[in-house]
């Protein structure tokens, strides 16, 4: 049980609530909330001239130690009284100096003055608890700290503003609507009008396609929420550290004539239409004596089995090898493969030709000069399925997928008992279950384990 649960949030809990770094960042805070976060600040906090506590007023002065009076950090204090506020409980916050040194002697002086350090995502957690959030909302929350992408932010953007919470909620009361109606027949059917079975079918029908639409739509936005490895192979100097400067817009690996120059694992990470992607720039793999290629080799071969794409690169000007369809024979089954053939600058216009219709690859390029590079990035996301991310305006996260799974399963199963004739009550079994995992995807039906489960997946001070 999470700790606001179980200490029924009557105690105050306190953060750091922005990233702490050496050097970086002018501005860090630190975050209370709870009964005694209004008292805690005021015994910290010594106001300059003749400043007015008040709600949703910044206040100046500096953060004292109370054992002696001396000073602290010179910030500044906002209070934010219940209701008005995130968790709807009484919230200060210390804007300190940036850095590590400063705000932790801050956050230090706040426990010893009575407040306890907040769990992962314990402040989202009690603005659920207390009716602030939806847990799709909370959830988005999450999701726009840890978004990679604008597209992504969008997405978490939308859950923000309840888009995915008006989505589910709608469904989940036409369910109820239609659970109404079968369960009155059940104990009432002759003091009622009849039930129009095929509308009520339609509905169920409607509901099913909508969910599994969106069941179908959770890969897309996985993919611009995490991302996608992608490990780019081929023989050595063949063109893949240079392929990942084109991508990277940076110079990551060091590119020369020499076979065998990269001998670890180099990875870059980039957006290209939205998707965040972490390109895996491999060692040659090939038959070697030097203890250091073996062993990037073999880390070659690990970075094989754990992408999400592999982009296998060979050399237009020597032809597709029989060395080339022994790395094409190492891509794991069921990883999405793409093979690209790089120095197309050293052919002819009819040998590019030839190649593009005639030879293995599946895109040709330069990667000296960055001719095919847009159609190489758009094959990318289309070979792994991101190619159509911009339709969505809602995505369902893993959690709520799986629930959205079930419960167009339950649906296809109140249907079948539909189809079949059977008796009103029939229907009512798993369109129940169904209503349930809607109400599990809001929040409106979920266990304490659940939510620990969620808001463990936070950042601290969120």
């Amino acid at each position: 049980m999470s700790p606001a649960v179980a200490a029924g949030q009557s105690d105050t809990i306190a953060a750091i609530a922005t990233a702490v770094a050496a050097g970086q960042g002018s501005v860090a805070i630190v975050r209370l909330s709870g009964p005694r976060a209004e008292a805690i600040g005021r015994r910290l906090f010594e106001v300059q001239g003749r400043q007015v506590w008040e709600s949703h007023r910044v206040l100046y002065g500096h953060v004292i130690d109370p054992a002696d009076g001396s000073r602290v950090d010179e910030a500044l204090l906002l209070l934010m009284r219940a209701p008005r506020s995130f968790t709807r409980e009484d919230v200060v916050e210390f804007h300190c100096h940036g850095g590590r040194v400063a705000v932790r002697r801050v956050l230090e002086q706040v426990l010893a003055a009575g407040a306890r350090p907040a769990g992962p995502g314990e402040f989202s957690q009690r603005a659920f608890l207390n009716g602030r959030l939806d847990l799709t909302r909370a959830e988005a929350i999450g999701e726009m700290i840890a978004a990679r992408s604008r597209r992504a932010a969008e997405l978490a953007m939308a859950g923000i503003d309840g888009g995915l919470q008006r989505l589910i909620s709608g469904l989940r009361d036409q369910l109820l609507d239609a659970l109404a109606e079968l369960e009155a027949r059940v104990d009432f059917e002759d003091e009622l009008p009849p039930l129009d079975g095929p509308a009520l079918v339609r509905v169920l029908e409607e509901a099913k396609g909508e969910l599994e639409r969106l069941v179908a739509e959770a890969r897309q936005g996985e993919l611009l929420r995490e991302g996608l490895r992608v490990a780019i192979v081929g023989r050595p100097n063949v063109g893949k550290s240079s392929l990942l400067n084109l991508l990277a817009r940076r110079e990551r690996a060091i590119v020369t004539d020499r076979p065998g120059t990269t001998r670890d694992l180099l990875e870059s990470e980039l957006v290209i239409e939205g998707v965040p992607l972490t390109l895996l720039d491999t060692a040659g793999i090939r038959p070697t004596d030097d203890p250091v290629e073996r062993l990037g080799i073999e880390r070659s071969r690990t970075a094989l089995a754990s992408a999400d794409v592999v982009l296998l690169l060979y050399d237009l000007s020597q032809g597709w090898l029989p060395a080339d369809q022994e790395l094409r024979n190492l891509v794991p089954q069921g990883v999405p493969l793409l093979v690209v053939g790089n120095k197309a600058d050293r052919l002819g216009e009819a040998q590019r030709r030839l190649v593009g219709s005639e030879g293995p690859a599946d895109v040709v390029i330069s990667a000296l000069d960055g001719d095919g590079e847009a159609e190489l990035a758009a094959r990318l996301l289309e070979r792994c399925g991101a190619g159509e991310t911009e339709a969505i305006t809602v995505a369902l996260n893993a959690r709520q997928r799986d629930l959205a799974a079930g419960a167009a399963g339950d649906l296809a199963r109140s249907l079948e008992a539909a189809a079949a004739g059977l008796p009103w009550d029939f229907w009512t079994i798993d369109l129940r279950t169904a209503a349930g995992r809607l109400g599990a995807i809001t929040g409106e039906e979920v266990s304490e384990a659940v939510l620990d489960r969620v808001f463990a997946r936070f950042c601290i001070g969120k």
